[in-house]
């Protein structure tokens, strides 16, 4: 029997089967792309959808810190959300950095169930 104690993730984060959720500035000021973020924010400004290749509802989310990170969020795969600047929003998905705040795309659910399904809730409805 191992009496080790349970290892608990450091403060921010939670731990999962697979890669690690955390804030978009923790991911942001680590470089990191590739991790699981969950957040809460308000919408900053609405951009133009990108249609190259899968369409992608884009739009920027002000959060808490003041950073600002972009969401890209695929409508070929999950419903538009019908947003307006000012709206709260809260979202689960994937970070890539870049160096004007970072990207948080996989918003969805993956229709091949490789990875964790993300999601963004507005006004009491969750999209996925």
């Amino acid at each position: 029997m191992n009496s080790s104690p349970e290892r608990r993730p450091p403060s921010g984060e939670v731990a999962l089967r697979g890669p690690t959720v955390t804030g978009v500035q923790q991911a942001y000021l680590q470089q990191a792309s590739g991790v699981l973020v969950e957040e809460a924010g308000v919408i900053d400004r609405l951009l133009e959808d990108d249609s190259d290749g899968s369409r992608h509802q884009r739009f920027v989310v002000r959060l808490a810190d003041d950073h600002t990170v972009l969401v890209a969020h695929n409508i070929d795969l999950a419903p538009r959300v019908p947003l307006e600047p000012g709206d709260d929003v809260r979202f689960f998905g994937e970070f890539e950095w870049n160096p004007r705040g970072g990207v948080v795309h996989w918003t969805h659910k993956d229709p091949q169930r490789r990875r964790p399904g993300g999601w963004i809730e507005h006004a009491g409805q969750r999209y996925e």
